[in-house]
C-alpha cells in the first residue's frame, strides 16, 4: 500500500497532480466543517506555498516506505488536528478529529486523482482504480481511524461522494476566498520574493486561468448549487491544460520530481545551498526583464518587500509579515498557535516538545491580550499593536524563546553550535556563528529572538522563519 511501488507514488511526481490538489482542496473548503476550520485557523490566504509544502512534506511522509516515519508522521498530524475545533459564523461546531471529516479530506484525494486522468484523456482501469483507492483507505487506518468511514468498496465510493457534493457541500467563505482572492492576489513563492513585477505579471494571466479551470472541474451538481460561474470556453481550456499536464510527463523524470521543484520553489537568495550563485544569476535577469516589461506595458507600479526600506521595517509591515499568519487583519491566538505548528513541523518535534512550545505560545498569547487588547474584543488590532510594542518582550515571550534554544541545543551543553543552528533556521540559512568557539550562548540566543518578535529591523535568519510565503 506504500512506498515507491504504490500507485500513489506514480502520480506523486505527474504534473497533472498539481492541478488534482488544487481541485480537492477546493472541495474540502467546500466542506462546512472544514471550510470553518480553514478559516479560523488556516494560513493558507497568507502563506499558501508554505501551506502547500507542507501538505506534500506530510503525504510523502505517510506514503512512504519508512512505518517508523509514518507513524510519527501520523502522531503529529493527529496532535494538530486535536488542536482545531470551533464554532462557526452559524454557531455549528466544527471538529479536524471528526472521522467523517478527515474521510471527506481523503475522499477528495482520491477522486481528484481519478479525475486528472480522465480529464487529461487516459482515464484509469478499474485494478488501477481500486489499488488507488485501498492505499487511500489505508492511508486513513494509518492516522487512526476506524474502517467504516470511508465506504468499504470503490463500488460504494461513488454514491457516498454523489452524496457529499449534492446534500452535503456548501459555498463556504473558505471556498470563496480560495477561487475569487487567492488565486488572484497570490503572493510570490520565495525563489520571487523581490521581483514584484515579473511576479504580477505572470499572476494575471495564471490566476484567472487556474481559477477557471478548477471551477470547470468541478463536479456539476455543486456548481449549480454554489452558484458559481458558467464560463464560455471554460471546459475546453480545462481539457486543455490538463492534456498538457499530461505530456509533461514524458519530460526526464528529474525535471517533474514534486521534491525537487519545491525546494527550488523555495530557494532563498540569501540561503547557503549549492543552487544559491546560478538562483542569484537568474533572479539577476528576472529583475532586468522585469525593468523591461514595466517600460512597454501599463502595469502599475509594484513594490517588493525589501524595496527602498533597507534593515527598518515599519509596525504594520512587521504585523502583516510576521504576526498576522492567518491574514485576517488581527492577531488573535490562532495566529501564534499556526507560528507555534509551523515550528513544530520545521524541527519535527515529538512530545512533550511540541506541547511545550505549544504552551508557552499559548502564555505569551494570554500576556498579549492582557497588555494590549484593549478594547476587549479577544484580539488584537494593528492600531493596538502599534501603540504598545515593547510590550511584545514580556516574561512569557522569553519563555518561547527558551523553549526553542532547548529543542535546538540538541546536545543539551547548554549552547547552540553551527550544525544545530542551521537545524532551526533549514529554511534561508545565512548565519555565521563566528566566535571563537564557535557556539551560540542561551542569552545570545535569547537577546536576538527578543530583538526580532519586539522590534522594527529585519533579520535575515528569522525572517525565513516567521514570514516567508
Amino acid at each position: 500500500m506504500f512506498g515507491p511501488d504504490s500507485q500513489f507514488h506514480r502520480f506523486f511526481d505527474d504534473p497533472r497532480w498539481a492541478l488534482a490538489v488544487v481541485r480537492a482542496t477546493v472541495l474540502e473548503a467546500a466542506h462546512p466543517q472544514i471550510g470553518a476550520a480553514l478559516i479560523d485557523n488556516s494560513t493558507f490566504v497568507a502563506h499558501p506555498w508554505r501551506r502547500l509544502r507542507n501538505t506534500l512534506v506530510s503525504l510523502q511522509r505517510m506514503f512512504g516506505a519508512d512505518d517508523h516515519q509514518r507513524q510519527r508522521e501520523a502522531a503529529r498530524l493527529n496532535r494538530m488536528h486535536a488542536r482545531l475545533s470551533g464554532t462557526d459564523a452559524q454557531d455549528r461546531p466544527y471538529d479536524a478529529m471528526d472521522p467523517q471529516v478527515r474521510a471527506w479530506v481523503v475522499a477528495t484525494l482520491f477522486e481528484s486523482s481519478v479525475t486528472m486522468c480522465r480529464l487529461s484523456g487516459q482515464p484509469l482501469d478499474q485494478t488501477t482504480m481500486e489499488q488507488l483507492y485501498a492505499e487511500y483507505q489505508a492511508f486513513l487506518a494509518a492516522l487512526g481511524d476506524v474502517a467504516g468511514h470511508l465506504p468499504p468498496t470503490l463500488q460504494e465510493f461513488w454514491p457516498y461522494y454523489d452524496h457529499m457534493v449534492e446534500e452535503e457541500l456548501e459555498n463556504t467563505e473558505a471556498l470563496r476566498i480560495i477561487l475569487y482572492k487567492l488565486f488572484d492576489h497570490l503572493p510570490a513563492p520565495p525563489l520571487l520574493d523581490g521581483l514584484p513585477t515579473v511576479w504580477a505579471a505572470g499572476r494575471a494571466i495564471a490566476g484567472p486561468v487556474l481559477g477557471t479551470i478548477t471551477v470547470a472541474s468541478l463536479p456539476e451538481p455543486f456548481r449549480r448549487r454554489a452558484g458559481l460561474p458558467e464560463i464560455p470556453g471554460a471546459r475546453t481550456l480545462m481539457q486543455s491544460v490538463y492534456l498538457t499536464a499530461g505530456l509533461a510527463r514524458l519530460l526526464p523524470a528529474d525535471w517533474r520530481r514534486t521534491e525537487t521543484l519545491t525546494s527550488l520553489l523555495y530557494s532563498s537568495p540569501d540561503s547557503d545551498t549549492p543552487q544559491a550563485a546560478t538562483l542569484n544569476a537568474l533572479r539577476g535577469r528576472m529583475k532586468q526583464a522585469g525593468a523591461l516589461f514595466r517600460l512597454v506595458t501599463p502595469f502599475p507600479a509594484q513594490h517588493g518587500p525589501d524595496e527602498g526600506t533597507g534593515a527598518q521595517r515599519s509596525a504594520d509591515a512587521f504585523f502583516t509579515a510576521v504576526l498576522d499568519q492567518t491574514g485576517d487583519g488581527y492577531l488573535d491566538w490562532p495566529d501564534l498557535a499556526a507560528m507555534a505548528r509551523e515550528l513544530s513541523s520545521r524541527l519535527d518535534l515529538d512530545e512533550p516538545e511540541e506541547t511545550k512550545l505549544y504552551n508557552a505560545y499559548a502564555e505569551w498569547w494570554r500576556e498579549l491580550q492582557a497588555a494590549l487588547d484593549n478594547d476587549g474584543d479577544g484580539r488584537i488590532s494593528r492600531e493596538e499593536y502599534a501603540a504598545a510594542v515593547p510590550s511584545l518582550a514580556g516574561p512569557a515571550l522569553i519563555r518561547v524563546a527558551e523553549v526553542l534554544f532547548d529543542v535546538t541545543d540538541a546536545d543539551g551543553n547548554q549552547f547552540i553550535d553551527a550544525d544545530e543552528y542551521r537545524a532551526l533556521f533549514r529554511t534561508g540559512f545565512k548565519r555565521t556563528v563566528a566566535d571563537a568557539d564557535a557556539r551560540y550562548s542561551r542569552s545570545a540566543f535569547v537577546n536576538d529572538f527578543l530583538s526580532f518578535m519586539s522590534g522594527r529591523r529585519r533579520s535575515t535568519p528569522y525572517d525565513p522563519l516567521f514570514s516567508d510565503a
